[in-house]
């Protein structure tokens, strides 16, 4: 036990230690308040006395919530050793959360986007202060959790740390290895000459490899051998970079370094975050000092993606689940041009539905007033262009299972057990994702399906309105034939070809009608049919295990990783805890190719599946769609076709009445007492007709007032 005036602490509770100094976790004498307390050792003290002050002074300068605190300067109580009292941060390091398997391939997206707003942030409380930290690196970013369990990170350990402004260098070297900017790698690693000045830079290339290394769970650089057996290749590597490139691997021994202008598809983070991401690693992550980003530039497109708003976007026809990395004061057309860069679906093809109904985006509609949106409620893309299903990419997660040596060996066992339970966590992850994404197939389909089928009764009560005003019209129309006939006796005449022509019309409206109920009745039936095949679907998806038993060899697999890590201490074993051990590494390789066998055999497979018939249900769903417009322009055509037999009858009408005017004043006297009655007859009948027509004008119009409506609540059909 070691004390302060105000604090003390367990010798054996050590947070950290480092070439200088070790942390330890204390305590407040008083109040038991939890601190961490940086010992220096005696190598501390061969330093000069303006380094051995430095770092006290930084801290006492720095006052942000994304750099750990420094609470007090004490000394203990027999040694007089100088001790930093320091805020505890209980999460540990961003290199412990790294170093945990479920975490092998990097974070999740939404711990990554904490991570580089906390970086940020303490990066440019720090650039305010013209302080440069020189030991950038997950091993010197603390964690801690919230009251609302959010995590933050905080920079720490600023023992290199010193006071340097924009345009100032600095000559001694400070870092660890594999973050180190290659300049100072060169002199403090390879031990070279080199006659240069360091820049406050360096700092962000120790961020750019930081950033990689907290998005994949790996290095950007590695040499064959990895970078502490190879530091010449390592250099190679690090010097050599082509522009753009973000990553350098050598696989083979002198073999080929393969670059890559893009993080791995093994990664967690989305398409729309690895674009602007992207960037800022190559230009970070840039040997030249000239050519690498300022700190304005890195803070001005760092900050960029920090405020831009997140949409999560499903394309049901694509099977894809999308994140459209988007400003506030964007509007409508720049969210549909980005869902274009990452689906190629182009603007005029994207309709939208959300909670089961159709959303219409309106061109100048600001994303601040976009519905909020999670990876569980999405928007519901829909391309009015069929495209086939593309599905989640990914890299088959049971390539990545180690294989265990046949003798015992409790540090590699250990290691290759940390490597089978990474494996398992992502084939999980994976898993879990297919789960997800045939969830939102399914509810999609079922909210498309529904959507078309509430067409349905529209489109019947459109037929309806028509149908009433061709049965009107073909009695005129008849009434009408027979007054010509009275009128003329004679059905040849040029005016009764154009009531035949008008009752051919007619009657082609009438067939086309009858199409278009029949056609209704299908697309009811098929969509009935999709709708059953979806409730199928979610009822089987519902009755799937495949997840919990994935989770439950998981958690056999992580109580023997557990035991792996104490007998890791212990290099030799006895008889019998090498048997046990034994036993351990048969029933973790065991649980290892269940897990292997239930991803392929049952999640690989069902969503394979889930693809495939997906695509099916999806085509039909297009030809209905397709159907439904058609049979739309064709009611609407009807309706139109109605307007113009319309006028015909109101023409043939006119006509007719002259027709009779003419025969009154050319007939002779006896013949006009004769037919006197019979033109009465004829008049009365025609006015009768009139009045029907004014009838049917005022009824035509209130069938448009209606179609124009139903057209108006169906406005994609």
């Amino acid at each position: 036990m070691q004390s302060t005036l105000n604090y003390l602490w367990k010798t054996d509770d050590v947070l950290g230690q480092g070439a200088t100094a070790s942390v330890y976790k204390a305590r407040n004498k008083i109040s038991g308040e939890l601190v961490a307390v940086k010992v220096f050792n005696s190598v501390s003290y061969l330093r000069p006395q303006e380094v051995q002050i430095r770092e006290f002074e930084v801290l006492r300068k720095l006052n942000h919530q994304n750099i750990v605190k420094l609470f007090s300067v004490e000394e203990i109580e027999i040694s007089k050793q100088k001790v930093l009292v320091m805020e505890y941060c209980s999460g540990g390091s961003l290199l412990s959360l790294l170093e945990e398997p479920e975490n092998a391939f990097g974070l999740s997206e939404s711990e990554f986007l904490i991570v580089l707003h906390c970086v940020v942030s303490g990066m440019n409380h720090l650039r305010e202060n013209g302080i440069v930290h020189r030991d950038i690196k997950p091993g010197n970013i603390m964690r801690l959790t919230s009251e609302d369990r959010q995590s933050i990170y905080k920079l720490s350990d600023f023992g290199a740390a010193r006071e340097l402004d924009d345009d100032e260098k600095f000559e001694s070297v400070y870092g660890t290895e594999e973050y180190l900017h290659p300049d100072i790698y060169k002199r403090a690693v390879l031990k070279k000459p080199q006659q240069k000045a360091y820049g406050v830079t360096v700092d962000l290339w120790s961020i750019g490899v930081t950033f990689y290394h907290a998005a994949t769970g790996s290095l950007p650089f590695i040499p064959f051998g990895g970078p502490r057996r190879n530091k010449e290749i390592m250099y190679k590597i690090t010097t050599e970079k082509p522009t753009g490139a973000i990553a350098g691997v050598q696989e083979q021994e002198n073999g080929a370094i393969i670059w890559t202008d893009e993080l791995p598809i093994s990664c967690q983070l989305s398409l729309g975050l690895k674009r602007p991401l992207v960037p800022i690693l190559a230009n970070i992550l840039e040997a030249d000092q000239e050519e690498c980003w300022s700190f304005d530039q890195f803070f001005a497109e760092a900050n960029d993606i920090l405020h831009r708003t997140i949409i999560h976007v499903f394309s049901l026809s694509q099977a894809v689940m999308l994140h459209v990395y988007i400003h506030p004061y964007n509007t409508a057309i720049k969210f549909l041009e980005e869902v274009f860069r990452q689906t190629s679906t182009a603007p005029c093809h994207q309709e939208y539905l959300f909670e089961g109904h159709s959303y219409e985006l309106e061109p100048n509609l600001q994303v601040c007033h976009f519905p909020k949106t999670t990876e569980t409620c999405p928007f519901i893309l829909m391309s009015t262009d069929p495209e086939d299903p593309v599905g989640l990419r990914y890299r088959d997660p049971t390539l990545e299972f180690p294989r265990f040596l046949p003798k015992v060996d409790v540090i590699a066992d250990c290691s290759t057990a940390k490597g089978v339970l990474s494996a398992t966590h992502q084939t999980l992850r994976i898993s879990q994702s297919f789960l997800k994404d045939q969830e939102l197939i399914l509810r999609g389909l079922y909210w498309l399906s529904e959507t078309l089928k509430s067409k349905c009764p529209q489109f019947l009560e459109k037929r309806q309105a028509v149908m009433g005003m061709l049965s009107f019209t073909q009695q005129i129309e008849m009434k009408l034939l027979l007054l010509y006939e009275a009128v003329t006796g004679d059905s040849g005449i040029p005016e009764m070809k154009g009531v035949t022509e008008l009752k051919t019309r007619l009657q082609a409206i009438s067939e086309e009608i009858s199409r278009c109920s029949h056609s209704i009745s299908e697309q009811q039936a098929a969509l009935q049919g999709i709708l059953s095949e979806v409730g199928k679907k979610q009822n089987q998806m519902k009755e799937d295990r495949s997840i919990q038993k994935m989770e439950a060899c998981l958690d056999k697999m992580q109580l023997i990783y557990a035991q792996f890590k104490k007998a890791r201490k212990c290099p030799r074993l006895g008889y019998n805890e090498q048997q046990i051990h034994k036993l351990d590494k048969l029933n973790l390789g065991h649980s290892a190719k269940k897990v292997i066998s239930v991803f392929q055999d049952n999640s690989e497979h069902q969503y394979r599946a889930a693809l495939s018939g997906h695509g099916t249900r999806m085509r039909k769903a297009f030809e209905i769609q397709k159907n439904l417009k058609k049979l739309n322009r064709s009611l609407t055509t009807c309706s139109t076709e109605m307007s113009g037999c319309q006028d015909c009858l109101v023409k043939v009408l006119d006509e007719l009445h002259q027709r009779t005017l003419q025969g009154k004043t050319t007939s002779s006297v006896p013949t006009q007492v004769c037919l006197n009655q019979k033109h009465k007859d004829v008049a009365f009948g025609i006015q009768e007709l009139q009045d029907q027509m004014k009838i049917v004008a005022h009824n035509l119009q209130l069938n448009n007032n209606i179609i124009q409506r139903l057209n108006g609540v169906a406005p994609g059909l």
